[in-house]
């Protein structure tokens, strides 16, 4: 497979340095135009080439596993669609199938047989799932979903070896956030998003030199008190907006450390996100329209606030971005 010819000719200016670019520019596209010709010269992907037998055991295990674990993914759709904090489990699989499917031609490893952590691992996923069948311990679907996502990372280390593994890890491993998170943990973190809008709002309230006392989560402005209840927690779009972060981190950072910074970023943006809802729709209310605090921008107005917050995030992401240095892309590349 050969280059274009625009980048052909991309590659030939740059190294030249007649390009006309400024000089900080230089180097993030003359290692983007070699990495893209060093691609385009790779041979062809070696996944393919791999025997038929291969892809018919990996359907059948993958097929038996949701035979044995149908219950619990049973109970982990019903969750997903009756309660708002494992409403982006819906995302997981798609997406790491999209970073499979696309990340694909980019792997040039051969078959080197069975690793004894791939035995480990699916013998593993077996004993847990018996464990809970037998109801040996009292344990939620939490368990049972870990250990089928365990039997399926085991099943890609058995079928295609642990190459393949490494190759496609953060796919894998992304799987791990269909895993439903007990109620004990999203209670608290319903409450912790609960507390921290409600200080964040009351910092709103005063920097716009709105008179305001808060009592634990409840919020008193002049004509109005605001009780920030569960349900304005917005643990539905706080979820999704780490999931989107997540993946953005990984598809346009390199560093592991900026990647890291960037997720626990979306953390206090998704706070600062309610707070400036309740801030919002506190001030349509007391001094436009109180129809403002029953109506729809109240009920159903979390999508606009969820693509303010990841417009911050993306911005986040630029400048992360721009700050990494060819010789760390290169690092990162390489690693």
């Amino acid at each position: 497979m050969s280059l274009p010819v625009y980048v052909q000719k991309g590659c030939r200016e740059f190294s030249t340095g007649s390009c006309g670019v400024c000089p900080q520019l230089h180097g993030h596209f003359c290692l983007f135009f070699r990495e893209a010709e060093a691609v385009s010269k790779a041979p062809a992907n070696l996944i393919e080439n791999l025997p038929r037998s291969r892809y018919i055991e990996f359907s059948l295990l993958i097929a038996a596993s949701l035979i044995i674990w149908y219950q619990p993914c049973l109970t982990t759709v019903k969750l997903a669609l009756s309660n708002d904090a494992y409403t982006h489990i819906f995302l997981i699989v798609p997406v790491s199938l999209a970073f499979v499917y696309f990340d694909r031609n980019s792997v040039h490893t051969q078959f080197s047989g069975r690793p004894w952590h791939s035995y480990v691992a699916l013998m593993l996923a077996v004993a847990m799932r018996s464990i809970s069948a037998l109801h040996v311990l009292r344990l939620g679907v939490w368990w049972n979903m870990l250990a089928l996502v365990i039997w399926w990372i085991g099943v890609v280390v058995f079928c295609f070896g642990a190459k393949i593994f490494h190759s496609f890890f953060f796919p894998l491993c992304f799987l791990f956030l269909i895993i439903p998170l007990p109620e004990s943990v999203v209670n608290w973190l319903t409450d912790f998003l609960q507390h921290q809008s409600a200080v964040a709002a009351s910092i709103l309230f005063n920097l716009a030199g709105v008179p305001v006392s808060r009592q634990d989560i409840v919020l008193s402005i002049p004509g109005l008190d605001i009780e920030v209840a569960r349900e304005c927690s917005s643990i539905r779009s706080s979820t999704i907006l780490v999931v989107i972060t997540v993946v953005l981190a990984q598809l346009f950072l390199l560093t592991p450390w900026r990647k890291a910074l960037l997720v626990l970023l979306a953390i206090p943006i998704s706070i600062a996100k309610n707070a400036v809802r309740i801030f919002v729709i506190a001030e349509l209310g007391t001094k436009v329209d109180p129809g403002y605090l029953h109506g729809k921008l109240h009920h159903d107005g979390g999508v606009i606030f969820l693509v303010l917050a990841l417009f911050v995030v993306i911005l986040l992401l630029w400048v992360l971005r721009a700050t990494e240095r060819p010789t760390q892309v290169r690092a990162a590349a390489r690693a």
